[in-house]
């Protein structure tokens, strides 16, 4: 979602939520008992403010913290180190979160020492974050536009443009839904709906879609939408049509306006990816002529091959990469074992091609900061100073062997 003054978006909150919570949990180490004191409360927020910063600086170099989190070009870390010195200036947000943590020893004890403690405390502090974000964009779009806006109606903003987002993947995938595009659209779609070529942004999506998609989510296995919740968080919203109507447009025409800025780098970025392929085609050419050539013909010398961090680089890789995402490698495992002879770029394009380009179990190191996922088959290709088709004749191979020798 983009709107004036605004920074937090949510393809990147997902990067600068595990960021924060993952730093909580270690700010918060040996801490939590102090938490319960009220005279300590300045106190704690000072040490755990520090401990932040610390544990913030510790990650800079992850592939999490340096992951693009919006469309402006701010880093994960550096949208969670704002965060962090707006809750300097927000102490009563820490208070908050301090008695949340208070309810629920209340109830359970020191439940942070429990089985899934961890998780539960993570989540407090991932709470106090998310209001804290919506409180920075409020205020921010507020210097930007002149027009008031609470944090509680930014947060309408971000769930407005979640469902334009998810009307228009279900809208895409008509022949798979067609009984909930019914729903949504109020009539049977007889075909391929022509609303689905019309949805190109949160503008172009109707109130009425909204309404009528947050109640079908129940009957088609999402749970009760967002509109029909016992909370009163969106009661205004779910009898006004004309007001979501309003803001989606005010989604629309800002999203249209600030993308118009993103054409020529997504221009060029595709243009670069054809070019490489073309690159590298055009050099397996060569050297299959350069080896049926006649011996007595004496061979060029070629150039020292470049070092790996050259390598990343050229590929927009951190200059390390490759020697971190090696070492994260689970040696032991049976997949590393039975892959030892492959190369680090073909054992990622395995993983790529079998399991998706984003799974939790990716170590950071493995991921491309920009994306949070793992390289595309053609920044792999480059690492391996091979050619695309090449890189996939290799990795058919690798996972051909994995299939053999599996347990």
């Amino acid at each position: 979602m983009r709107l004036p003054g605004t920074r937090y978006q949510e393809h990147g909150w997902e990067h600068v939520r595990k960021l924060l919570g993952h730093c909580s949990l270690q700010a918060l180490a040996g801490a939590c008992p102090q938490l319960l004191d009220d005279a300590a409360e300045a106190d704690s927020l000072a040490a755990y403010l520090d401990a932040m910063a610390e544990s913030l600086h510790t990650t800079r170099r992850s592939a999490r913290a340096s992951a693009q989190a919006n469309s402006y070009g701010d880093t994960a870390l550096e949208l969670a180190l704002a965060l962090v010195c707006e809750l300097q200036a927000r102490p009563a947000d820490w208070s908050a979160f301090r008695h949340a943590v208070a309810a629920e020893h209340a109830r359970c004890g020191a439940f942070w020492d429990a089985p899934g403690g961890e998780a539960a405390l993570r989540k407090k502090a991932n709470d106090m974050f998310a209001v804290l974000r919506d409180k920075v964009d409020s205020d921010n779009y507020q210097a930007a536009c002149g027009r008031p806006c609470s944090p509680n109606r930014i947060y309408a903003y971000r769930m407005l443009d979640t469902a334009a987002g998810e009307i228009a993947r279900i809208f895409a995938a008509w022949h798979e839904h067609p009984e909930q595009v019914a729903a949504i659209l109020g009539r049977e779609p007889g075909g391929v709906p022509i609303e689905a070529r019309q949805m190109r942004g949160s503008g172009a999506c109707r109130a009425e879609w909204v309404v009528r998609w947050s109640a079908s989510l129940e009957r088609f296995g999402g749970g009760t939408g967002p509109l029909h919740t016992k909370s009163k968080r969106f009661a205004s919203l779910k009898n006004s049509p004309d007001k979501i109507q309003a803001m989606l447009a005010e989604i629309g025409e800002y999203e249209e306006l600030s993308s118009n800025g993103d054409c020529d780098r997504l221009l060029d970025a595709a243009e670069a990816t054809e070019w490489i392929e073309d690159l590298w085609r055009v050099l397996d050419e060569s050297d299959a002529a350069q080896a049926r050539e006649d011996d007595a013909v004496p061979a060029l010398v070629s150039e020292p091959a470049p070092g790996e961090t050259a390598l990343a680089s050229a590929v927009c890789l951190p200059p390390g990469y490759m020697e971190l995402a090696r070492s994260a490698k689970d040696g032991a495992s049976w997949t590393a074992r039975t892959l030892a002879a492959s190369s680090l770029p073909v054992y990622l394009a395995v993983y790529l091609k079998m399991m998706g380009g984003a799974d939790d179990t990716y170590p950071d190191a493995w991921l491309d900061p920009t994306t949070g996922q793992l390289p595309t088959m053609q920044q792999l290709a480059m690492l391996d100073q091979v050619s695309l088709p090449t890189l996939r004749k290799r990795r058919d191979q690798a996972i051909a062997r994995l299939l053999e020798n599996r347990p």
